[in-house]
């Protein structure tokens, strides 16, 4: 963008370094660290033990922003092109092999209701309802042939977030904060938010520590509620809980927890939650300046789509109502990680009621993925450029994932049944290659073209660990005999996403 652009370059916190934030914190799990990351360094004689073992490689990103579109966002609706689907839309569908479908009824080619046309140098097609994030292709790596494990919500959706199909696996942001620790102590290392509306399939286990010390676990921020972090200050109406009697009682508490710790030497549980206490301590002063919005100029708030219900809309754009709660939770994420929050998860699309807003279209596409994808397009596209013209595109990595496609034959006429036989991820920032597509699915998007050589979730989290400056195959911690790891046995780095 030229100097014209609305957008402007702000300077962001500048971050304590790894090893600063282990040697201040001191003890317990910070002196795990510390001295693991010592020993790696050659600098402490003797083996380490405990938390990540780092790798000599130097880290392209600090940050993450995953963005979740809960109950399978369609493929082939999106950013997919299929060109044969428009062809043969009404006639039979026939890939040439049985079709496992998850509900009953096999229907016709069905095209997608919205036109594609390319977009950016690199002429990558989107659909028009995700035109806005045209303008940022050629900073975006789509990846096609991305196949997964389980056509179940709750299975698939686990997959995606923790790296298993089971709960009691800590989540992705869980690992990140294991393995890098926090770049600001008066906020959490991972924070989570979730659609006001409704929890995504598995709830907290998506986003909980399991076997992690309790302190990586996602922080909930509800964005856009009249209370975003439960229970972090005193009920209105407890009147005999002043400021001093809050602080004495937490020290206190403090001291009582640290005797019991004394008597319980390698006891990591009761070190986590005592920092979780601290933390939620420094987060009453920290956390809401930080969510504040209205700190944010008119024309900031205005790109990301809040509070634009009442002005008039560009024609790409006719969902305000979803781009304002995305909106909202997109800006949200780039004053938090420019203030030190390690990792942020997104999620959208988990409205249950009657008539449902979710991205489980069985019933109708053009109405469930329409104000859903035009109400996440416009803020995520302003998301991608607030970031790049602050300079923390560079080093901050977006994820965007959902739990698997959707069908390219129609369901009921209208809706589209599960698919995770393919779909697709799209990346960019923080050391990803822009303007380029990886693997390709078949002529229906139905599976890979190539069913020899496919992206599975092992691969985009080694990835990403990878340029967080991670090696995912010594990122551990033993747990019931196993040295377990956010990508289990399996996964490769991506290199040609790599830039």
């Amino acid at each position: 963008m030229n100097n014209t652009s609305p957008w402007h370059r702000s300077r962001a916190h500048a971050p304590v370094t790894r090893r600063e934030f282990l040697w201040r914190s001191g003890g317990g799990l910070g002196g795990i660290a510390l001295a693991s990351l010592l020993n790696h360094d050659s600098l402490l004689a003797g083996p380490s033990t405990g938390a990540a073992k780092l790798p000599p490689g130097r880290p392209r990103a600090k940050r993450v922003i995953q963005l979740f579109m809960a109950g399978a966002a369609s493929h082939v609706d999106l950013w997919d092109y299929k060109p044969f689907l428009e062809q043969h839309h009404g006639e039979k569908w026939d890939p040439g092999e049985a079709v496992e479908l998850f509900q009953d009824g096999l229907g016709s080619t069905f095209a997608s209701p919205w036109k594609f046309k390319p977009y950016g140098q690199s002429g990558k097609h989107l659909s028009e309802v995700v035109a806005p994030l045209g303008r940022c292709v050629d900073d975006m790596a789509f990846i096609h042939n991305l196949v997964g494990r389980s056509g179940v919500h709750s299975q698939a959706t686990l997959l995606q977030a923790t790296g298993f199909l089971t709960p009691g696996f800590p989540g992705m942001g869980c690992w990140t904060s294991y393995g890098l620790g926090s770049l600001n102590e008066n906020l959490p290392t991972f924070v989570v938010m979730p659609d006001l509306r409704g929890m995504p399939s598995n709830g907290a286990k998506n986003w909980d520590s399991a076997f992690l010390p309790a302190e990586h676990q996602g922080t909930l921020i509800r964005v856009g509620s009249e209370n975003p972090i439960e229970a972090l200050f005193p009920p209105a109406d407890s009147g005999f809980i002043t400021p001093r009697s809050e602080a004495d009682g937490l020290a206190a508490l403090e001291r009582l927890n640290r005797i019991h710790a004394a008597a319980r030497p390698g006891d990591q549980r009761l070190e986590a939650r005592i920092r979780t206490y601290e933390l939620a301590a420094r987060m009453q002063l920290a956390a809401p300046e930080a969510l504040d919005l209205s700190k944010e100029p008119t024309w900031i708030q205005e790109a990301y789509g809040i509070d634009n219900t009442t002005k008039q809309w560009p024609a790409e754009i006719n969902a305000p109502e979803e781009t304002d709660i995305m909106g909202r939770k997109c800006l949200t994420a780039r004053r938090l990680i420019e203030r030190g929050v390690r990792f942020v998860q997104i999620w959208s699309g988990n409205d249950n009621s009657f008539p449902r807003r979710n991205w489980d279209s069985h019933e109708n596409i053009a109405q469930d993925h329409g104000p859903l994808a035009m109400g996440m397009a416009k803020p995520i596209a302003a998301l991608i450029e607030d970031l790049k013209q602050r300079g923390l595109l560079d080093d901050t990595i977006i994820l965007w994932t959902t739990e698997f496609g959707r069908m390219p034959c129609a369901q009921g006429g209208k809706g589209r049944d599960h698919n995770p036989f393919v779909f697709t991820n799209w990346l960019c920032g923080g050391g990803i290659r822009g303007g380029i597509t990886h693997g390709q699915s078949d002529q229906w998007g139905y599976k890979p073209a190539d069913r020899s050589n496919v992206t599975e979730v092992y691969d985009i989290h080694a990835t990403i660990l990878h340029l967080l400056g991670i090696d995912h195959t010594r990122l551990t911690f033993r747990h019931n005999g196993v040295d377990r790891r956010l990508t289990d046995v399996h996964g490769e780095v991506i290199r040609p996403l790599l830039a």
